[in-house]
């Protein structure tokens, strides 16, 4: 399934884009379709309140911008990370190890989005 949209692009962009397809022989839309693809992370569908940040009250801004991952996870994850940089990850720690930094990266950017909300009500310093 695919949903069509419309963007506008910086003519250098759209430059660029355009003479690589041209070298690739490729249609404009699929390599910007492929390029986009390509650096989105993915994001896990359940248990993650996509809520926009803006619209949540001061309490869950501040909440938010406290927001930690659960102890027992984050010491797994240490243990998996140490066991990677001794090369001693098995195949499953290795899926275990990018689920738990999926779920690392997307508290780590809700977290720094509520934190930049905060700043801006006037609910935390900036910080120096």
């Amino acid at each position: 399934m695919s949903t069509q949209i419309t963007i506008t692009l910086p003519d250098d962009v759209y430059l660029q884009a355009e003479r690589f397809a041209q070298l690739a022989n490729r249609d404009l839309a699929s390599v910007l379709a492929d390029t986009i693809t390509s650096l989105i992370p993915p994001v896990r569908s359940n248990g993650l309140d996509l809520q926009p940040i803006s619209s949540l009250s001061d309490r869950e801004i501040l909440d938010l911008s406290a927001l930690q991952m659960e102890a027992d996870q984050d010491a797994r994850l240490s243990q998996l990370l140490d066991r990677q940089q001794a090369g001693l990850l098995n195949t499953d720690e290795v899926s275990e190890l990018q689920a738990l930094m999926q779920i690392y990266q997307e508290e780590l950017l809700r977290k720094a989005t509520a934190l930049n909300e905060a700043v801006k009500r006037g609910l935390i310093e900036p910080l120096k």
